[in-house]
């Protein structure tokens, strides 16, 4: 089953109405995390850092679908965590479709075979499944052997039963470009598109070498793409995200295009970085300061060229000028030549570093919530 037509057209439709109604600010994508708990602990991973009580929280099915219709963006990714450990997770995702989201279920595979029963295939479905390259070099970024093997045997599964399947690939300073390009090779052979991205330096991730910077990604990507010039790769991106990958286009953060909800609430700024928690959708955007993140407004971003933040920027800028991205998906990505001018660093503020307060804040509230059942308990038993 191949990503339907229409999903882009819809997508199309729904920037076409923001554009009309003269908003400035407007999600594209929901970052759906329904837990953080996962059955991996990858070295480059900062979601996972937390104390047993609030791994062990999850988001109701309501919860989610609330979510999805406070937050209005077409499509919904269900990150994690793990969210195939989730025991609403079928139910989540159907109510999710049942309202014609989009739905991008992310998933490392270990328990996608075994969860397959539980989802429909539907033109508003498909699994993203987490490979970070071939055998060895995945195994070693989820740090366990055979994850690669088990995660390709789900893939194949779950395109028998009619799915439509994509992978996901976080890359890190130590691919090499030759090795990515022969990942993209077999994701071709396995018939799966790619969202494809450099890692997200997470403050609190074991492994703090291999972040890439952004001149490192640039000249990655760029010889990346020139070893895949007439291979027909499929991307889950934009072109004009690719160009700027390559470093082609001069773009700022969008963070607001690609919102986060998890059991705190709404993260600000973005689903990278949490800084603080909205009680609403509303609330996160208008009490959010925006322009005080992003590239070269904040220590925290300087090196950032994730999708969730760029991919929006992407979107807007093809949107408003389709010609030019018409021509640039015709000619191709540009892998020569001078680059845009970076982003000015010298006035970026510093780091703040907030995850142990939020952490405890969190631990507070959910202490307070047990001892007020606690309370309704007694005093209905009395």
């Amino acid at each position: 089953m191949a990503i339907p037509f229409h999903k882009e057209i819809r997508i199309g439709a729904y920037l076409l109405k923001q554009k009309l109604m003269g908003n400035k600010r407007y999600p594209l994508v929901l970052m759906l995390e329904p837990l953080f708990r996962c059955n991996l602990a990858c070295v480059g991973c900062g979601k996972i850092d937390y104390p047993d009580a609030i791994l062990n929280r999850r988001m109701t099915a309501q919860e989610c679908w609330d979510a999805a219709d406070e937050c209005g963006a077409p499509m919904v990714a269900i990150p994690g965590g793990e969210p195939l450990i989730h025991k609403e997770i079928g139910e989540i995702v159907a109510g999710l479709v049942k309202r014609k989201k989009f739905v991008s279920l992310c998933t490392n595979a270990l328990l996608l075979e075994k969860k397959l029963h539980l989802f429909k295939p539907s033109p508003y479905l498909f699994f993203s499944v987490h490979l970070d390259g071939l055998r060895d070099h995945h195994d070693k970024a989820v740090s366990q052997k055979g994850v690669f093997d088990k995660a390709v045997k789900a893939i194949k599964a779950a395109q028998d039963a009619g799915f439509t399947v994509n992978v996901n690939a976080t890359i890190f300073d130590g691919h090499s470009a030759e090795d990515i390009a022969a990942f993209l090779d077999y994701a071709k052979e396995l018939g799966v598109a790619v969202s494809i991205s450099p890692g997200y330096a997470y403050e609190r991730a074991p492994d703090q070498e291999h972040f890439l910077n952004r001149k490192k990604t640039k000249e990655l990507f760029r010889r990346v793409f020139e070893l895949g010039k007439g291979k027909g790769w499929k991307f889950m991106h934009s072109s004009t995200f690719l160009d700027f990958l390559a470093g082609n286009q001069e773009f700022g953060c969008t963070p607001w295009g690609m919102p986060a909800r998890n059991i705190f609430g709404w993260q600000k700024p973005c689903y990278l970085l949490g800084e603080g928690y909205a009680k609403t959708f509303k609330e996160l955007m208008d009490t959010t300061d925006w322009d005080s993140y992003g590239t070269g407004k904040y220590e925290k971003c300087a090196d950032c060229m994730a999708h969730c933040g760029y991919e929006p920027t992407a979107a807007n800028a093809a949107f408003n000028n389709p010609l030019k991205a018409l021509w640039l998906s015709i000619r191709g990505i540009r892998t020569s030549g001078p680059m845009a001018p970076e982003i000015a660093m010298d006035k970026q503020r510093p780091a703040e570093y907030v995850f142990s307060s939020q952490v405890q804040k969190k631990l507070s509230e959910m202490r307070a919530e047990e001892a007020q059942e606690r309370a309704k308990k007694t005093a209905t038993a009395a």
